[in-house]
């Protein structure tokens, strides 16, 4: 049998390879992965941890956080406090900035993340995950501001998610395509187990909240009502349905077989332009589906050329498949 190359060594030959990976990102991204190994023990643990329920408090969304909720975000910024080569960090549960200590103003990296998505599947023992995205300190930027964060997708450096199931899995992207590597429990170490996975530029398998079809855009309603419609219809195949309520579980999903994820805008909150946060969901997510040959937009313009003008915003996504992406963008500009 082969012998696995663990992530450290990844890392390294990526750094000498091509120069994608300088030696404070590569660092940063090793503590990142450290920590998720710490999340995946927690969640592991479940009812024997005493980690499972709610907490008594909310989130900046104004969301009832889950005890794992708080333990995640804990885990991270404590594995990433005292690194010389992070600036500063945000979390999706957190209201600002979490500046790292001024004792290494040397660092070039801001550090975004979901600590813990598909936060409503915890107590029911379903996939859920940790999504991170990583974007260069503005130069000469000594002390870090919550505007310095607000960068569009296109600017990031590195991305990825931990994904916590039946094997703990970590994927990661530095633009250079995607690596997948999985967590040896007895070695203690992520080793990777693909390069380079490509998402089918075609699918019949769409992912939607179909309890909320009655609220939806007029586009979404037309390209969800011919998948329905199956091969008698207008797209001429039929098409299977899968909603997992953890957007880390759908995509990981749609990055091993294909398909299609829409959490699109809705006539529940029409002052708001999605559900989903772009900074901390949509950015990562949509450069990773990219680096694997999918699409990723809001149903009018790329995700990753969106100029974000909040720490917070939210975005519709609509990423996956190529082809059905574009088709339901399409739709959306009228054509």
């Amino acid at each position: 049998m082969t012998k696995r190359i663990s992530l450290t060594r990844y890392l390294v030959e990526q750094q000498r390879a091509d120069g994608l990976i300088p030696a404070q990102l590569r660092l940063l991204l090793e503590i990142v992965a450290r920590a998720c190994k710490s999340i995946s023990h927690a969640v592991n643990q479940g009812a024997l941890g005493g980690v499972l329920g709610s907490a008594a408090s909310e989130n900046v969304q104004g969301e009832i956080q889950k005890k794992l909720d708080i333990i995640a975000n804990e885990v991270l910024i404590e594995a990433n406090e005292w690194g010389g080569h992070l600036a500063a960090m945000a979390s999706e549960e957190m209201a600002g900035i979490y500046p790292v200590p001024n004792r290494y103003p040397q660092g070039e990296y801001l550090l975004l993340f979901d600590p813990l998505d598909g936060s409503s599947n915890i107590d029911v023992n379903v996939s859920i995950g940790t999504i991170f995205s990583v974007l260069r300190k503005p130069d000469g930027a000594r002390d870090v501001a919550g505007s310095d964060f607000l960068q569009p997708g296109s600017q990031q450096v590195a991305a990825g998610y931990c994904i916590y199931g039946p094997q703990t899995t970590l994927v990661l992207t530095v633009g250079a395509g995607v690596a997948l590597f999985t967590l040896d429990r007895e070695q203690g170490s992520f080793l990777l187990t693909q390069e380079n996975p490509r998402i089918p530029e075609d699918t019949q398998e769409f992912a939607i909240n179909m309890s909320n079809q009655r609220h939806w855009d007029a586009p979404v309603k037309r390209y969800i009502d011919e998948c329905l419609q199956g091969r008698e219809g207008p797209r001429g195949k039929d098409f299977n349905m899968r909603w997992i309520a953890s957007m880390v579980a759908d995509v990981h999903r749609i990055l091993t077989r294909g398909g299609i994820f829409m959490y699109p805008w809705d006539r529940r909150e029409p002052e708001k332009p999605g559900k989903l946060r772009l900074m901390y969901e949509a950015n990562p997510m949509g450069w990773i589906v990219e680096q694997a040959g999918g699409a990723a937009t809001n149903g009018r313009q790329r995700i990753l050329d969106i100029q974000p003008t909040q720490l917070h915003e939210r975005v519709s996504v609509i990423l996956g498949s190529k082809n059905e992406v574009q088709r339901v963008t399409d739709y959306h500009r009228g054509l």
